[in-house]
């Protein structure tokens, strides 16, 4: 096969700093860029069309299709670390510099590619600046109308051994540009009011006990083994959070600190609770090793420690015992309900656990390749242990999840599919929150508004801190038309999880917006298109308020915005899926467009 000379978007990444990284601790940034390669980018890649041409250490080169998918690809993964690197340390961040140009290129028999499109894309990663995106004009031409990017124009550059001066425009993500192109500092993301939730202040503690659980840290010398220290990590959240008399802080906030050099009461401050479990989990073999001490961020003091040293057969009964060993320590007393065992409802199989725990790890990615991935490992452990209720759970999950996106060749179908699933996971484990989870999301996209919210207070009833639920329970609560009590229940979540992901502030603008209150569902918009510049569905909602508000201009370039995002955003689809109990509810949403101009 002979070389072929064409025309490609490339685009060249590599890791700031990663020799100074490695040198640190060379494992550990070598799991964390596994684990990073597996969990974001190469699901992002594979989202839009990319090809992975090859890999060095600590850099790849990739050719996607068009100047559009490389941009998108590159701003998901930028802005997806901004997150990942909240609370952590400077100089123990993971971060990227990242180079996109459109060239000549050659592509040889082993579809290696080589030439001036490379070499420049490659001088363009270069002298990217930490977390930024820098572009080529020939690159910048071809999205600056389509992707209404915020750019900062570097001028002509001379890039070593590149014959002509290069123009470059540069994306900074999480930062905002004025009119001209200067940068300008960002906005906090709002809360119910102009400004944004802040975690309790440690002098004004919950009455309750209140607990944060750190992911373990992973003893195992193998990176591949962190979902299993993940995984125990956030099933003694789950056990802990089925306790009313406890404050449990939600994965999504106290993972932030996974590999962070921040100190316990730093971390205890952060997140507004007294207490901070850590711990680490070592897995050889058919033995596993739990050790874990939990911290009084007051005086900095070990409450209770203990090591677990125990079959891996053993391990559901390690979690009970360890769970209960924190609960006696922080003199919770428990209820008749709760002295059962904590952590119940899982497999005899271990391997069948493993594959949930690697499935909920894909899942949790929210792409559609990474939910196809996570459902596999589900069914894998289904296969393994036919009652596995937790299983048949994020089997349904994904299936409902695939309808909402429209992942599906039949979307109604796997809807139905999931609400199946999902009844016979409650059928299977009553006592389980998760499956009443599943099937208050499934009730709820069939427009059973009464039996979804049902359903989330029977799982709040076994897991009075589960995040999960108090969302779903918001949600279903907007869409019956009852948007002050789904107010409260964001309250509620927030708390618990003072690092709320982004879809968060999206359900707060959604109940805003019912209460006619646009100015405020427009903060909270704008806050999560800091954190996710991708949301087609939070740019529709911003040009509905702005049309309600007379702004019309402003209206009409973010419903531009949402249509570049997804050519194929549709209202009638949107009115069809969306169950809201009153049909005036999505009419508003519309007629907000429409004083715009922008649809009929």
């Amino acid at each position: 096969m002979s070389d072929t000379r064409k025309i490609a978007a490339i685009l060249v990444a590599d890791v700031v700093g990663y020799s100074r990284l490695a040198g640190a601790d060379e494992e550990r940034i070598l799991a964390r860029l596994r684990t990073l390669r597996s969990d974001l980018i190469d699901p992002t890649i594979a989202v839009y069309n990319g090809r992975i041409v090859k890999r060095t250490g600590d850099g790849s080169l990739i050719e996607f299709r068009s100047v559009v998918d490389a941009v998108r690809c590159a701003i998901e993964v930028q802005s997806a670390m901004l997150e990942r690197n909240a609370g952590v340390p400077e100089d123990r961040r993971i971060e990227f510099r990242i180079g996109i140009h459109l060239g000549d290129v050659v592509e040889e028999s082993d579809g290696d590619l080589m030439g001036d499109g490379v070499n420049i894309a490659s001088r363009l990663e270069g002298i990217a600046r930490p977390g930024a995106i820098c572009l080529s004009e020939d690159a910048y031409r071809q999205v600056k109308a389509r992707l209404d990017l915020a750019a900062t124009d570097l001028g002509a550059t001379q890039l070593k051994n590149i014959v002509e001066p290069i123009r470059i425009y540069a994306l900074e993500i999480g930062v905002a540009h004025a009119a001209d192109g200067r940068v300008q500092a960002p906005s906090p993301p709002p809360s119910q009011a102009s400004t944004p939730p802040q975690p309790p202040s440690p002098y004004h503690l919950p009455e309750k006990p209140s607990i944060a659980v750190l992911a373990f840290d992973n003893m195992s010398g193998d990176g591949e083994q962190t979902y299993f220290s993940d995984g125990i990590s956030e099933d003694i959240i789950t056990d802990l959070s089925r306790l009313s008399e406890l404050h449990v802080i939600a994965r999504n906030s106290s993972f932030v600190y996974k590999n962070a050099a921040v100190s316990v009461p730093e971390i205890a401050k952060a997140l507004g609770v007294r207490y901070v479990l850590e711990g680490s989990v070592r897995k050889a073999g058919n033995r596993v090793r739990v050790t874990a001490q939990l911290v009084d961020a007051n005086d900095g003091g070990h409450v209770w420690a203990n090591r677990f040293d125990r079959d891996l057969t053993d391990i559901f009964a390690v979690q009970d015992e360890l769970t209960r060993e924190i609960v006696t320590a922080l003199k919770v007393q428990l209820t008749g309900g709760d002295k059962g065992p904590l952590a119940g409802g899982r497999p005899v199989d271990v391997k069948a656990y493993e594959l949930l725990l690697r499935g909920r790890e894909q899942a949790s990615v929210h792409t559609r390749l990474a939910n196809a991935a996570g459902r596999n490992l589900a069914e894998a452990a289904v296969a393994i242990e036919p009652d596995y209720a937790a299983a048949h759970a994020l089997i349904a999950f994904t299936r409902v999840l695939d309808y909402i996106n429209d992942w599906s060749a039949e979307p109604e179908q796997s809807l139905r599919t999931g609400r199946a699933l999902a009844e016979r996971a409650v059928a299977m484990a009553p006592d389980q929150p998760e499956g009443h989870f599943a099937l208050s999301i499934a009730c709820m996209w069939m427009r059973e508004l009464d039996r979804a919210q049902d359903e989330a207070h029977l799982g709040l009833a076994l897991a009075p801190n589960s995040v999960q639920l108090h969302m779903a329970l918001a949600h279903a609560q907007i869409f019956s038309g009852d948007p002050k009590a789904a107010l409260a229940e964001l309250d509620i979540s927030m708390r618990l999880d003072p690092l709320y992901p982004e879809l968060l502030l999206q359900f707060l603008a959604d109940a805003h917006f019912s209460l006619g209150a646009y100015e405020t569902a427009i903060l909270a918009i704008e806050a999560r298109l800091m954190r996710n510049p991708q949301s087609e569905t939070a740019y529709a909602l911003l040009a509905s308020c702005h049309g309600h508000l007379g702004h019309h201009e402003r209206s009409r370039q973010a419903w531009t915005r949402a249509l570049d995002l997804n050519p194929n955003f549709s209202i009638p689809r949107r009115r069809r899926i969306l169950p809201f109990r009153n049909p005036e509810d999505f009419e508003r949403r519309v007629e907000g467009l429409r004083k715009a101009g922008l649809v009929e």
